[in-house]
């Protein structure tokens, strides 16, 4: 199921299970993952698109391997707020997945996440070749992170569990 709204989200997360994080590209989908409490995002592999069969058997897969409870999707919306073509793809790849899979579904804006990505790996001094090949998945984990920080900030004012 889809949840637009975080707390409808939240309310439909199994106990106990990691979220995965997908940065959806046109030539590839970051991924990452966080840890069963809910707490810490980690980078884990950018996967090289081919078509929604393949894409989605693969992410079946780590889904499958890690023990996840939910799904969340990058939504690249532009800077003033607006929702353009590839929010509408991303929205798309969220209705194809909902279909073979029970598991919940969010968005979460991932405005800027390429960048702060981008410079976190420049900081670390990242070859250039280097940042190529981990900056999806290292996106993804900004975009997941961004929301295990909300849910933290949910559950101390106790509208999570």
């Amino acid at each position: 199921m889809i949840f637009e709204e975080m707390a409808d989200f939240v309310a439909a997360l199994p106990p106990m299970q990691a979220l995965i994080g997908l940065d959806l590209g046109e030539k590839t989908i970051g991924v990452a993952v966080s840890d069963s409490f809910l707490s810490v995002a980690t980078p884990l592999e950018t996967v090289r698109r081919k078509k929604f069969g393949v894409d989605a058997a693969r992410l079946a897969e780590i889904i499958a391997d890690r023990n996840i409870g939910g799904l969340v999707l990058g939504l690249p919306r532009n800077m003033d707020g607006s929702e353009g073509p590839r929010c509408q793809s991303t929205r798309a790849f969220a209705r194809n997945f909902d279909k073979i899979t029970p598991l919940p579904i969010t968005f979460w804006d991932e405005r800027l996440s390429t960048v702060a990505a981008e410079r976190a790996l420049l900081e670390a001094d990242t070859s250039r070749k280097r940042r190529a090949e981990v900056i999806d998945h290292v996106a993804a984990g900004y975009i997941l992170q961004g929301v295990l920080d909300r849910l933290a900030v949910l559950r101390r004012e106790g509208t999570a569990r």
